[in-house]
């Protein structure tokens, strides 16, 4: 794909404490990398990445593939950085929302960070996976997966266990958040919640692209 060759551009936002990995899993899923040494992200970073997403129908059946700009925002994890992290929110349309394996503080705050988005997001029920992240780590473990899997439950959002060294779902757990925003702007008639830039490569927003759907009488949005 060329620079303007796409359907839709989709950011993502990547939260969490600092020190549980974002800025590693968002360069380990662009350029298939990992960089052992931790630096801090100053504010606000973005990474990006191309992909083409063919969703399956109720009959199994694989539909014409969409070809996805993704914008993956990288926000630091300290607090002095808060405000301007929650800025970002409403422009977003997924997160991935990122705990550290090894560290149990940061998993309890993903109950703050998730009422941080219900707060600030495009709806009080945004489009959110879970990364347990660091899973290469297990003889230094201290956060069971049954009791991220109960949380995420809880939350109704699903759940990974993620490695930035080797890769281990991440590919997976961002794959799954993009095909809940695709399914998402699909059902919904009100398209208000879409932030703008989500633009085709003809010059069409995305709620000019979907309107048809109106006439089609689908459902009402998620949110």
């Amino acid at each position: 794909m060329s620079d303007g060759d796409y359907d839709y551009l989709i950011k993502f936002l990547a939260l969490g404490d600092s020190g549980v990995g974002k800025t590693s899993v968002l360069y380990q899923y662009t350029d298939g990398k990992f960089n052992s040494k931790f630096i801090t992200t100053v504010g606000i970073d973005f990474r990006e990445k191309r992909v083409v997403y063919r969703a399956s129908g109720p009959d199994g059946a694989i539909g014409r593939g969409q070809r996805i700009h993704l914008q993956l925002w990288d926000t630091a994890g300290q607090e002095r950085f808060r405000s301007l992290t929650t800025a970002f929110f409403r422009d977003a349309m997924g997160f991935l929302l990122l705990f550290d394996l090894t560290n149990e503080q940061s998993f309890l705050n993903v109950r703050n960070w998730i009422s941080q988005l219900q707060m600030h997001a495009y709806c009080e029920n945004p489009d959110i996976v879970l990364c347990g992240n660091k899973s290469d780590l297990e003889d230094q473990r201290v956060v069971k997966e049954e009791e991220a899997k109960e949380l995420a439950e809880k939350y109704g959002i699903p759940y990974f266990e993620t490695s930035a060294a080797n890769g281990a779902n991440i590919s997976q757990a961002i794959e799954m958040l993009l095909d809940l925003i695709m399914k998402r702007m699909e059902r919904c008639v009100d398209k208000s919640w879409i932030p703008e830039g989500v633009v085709r490569s003809n010059g069409h927003t995305s709620t000019d692209q979907l309107s048809e759907q109106k006439e089609k009488g689908k459902g009402v949005c998620g949110c």
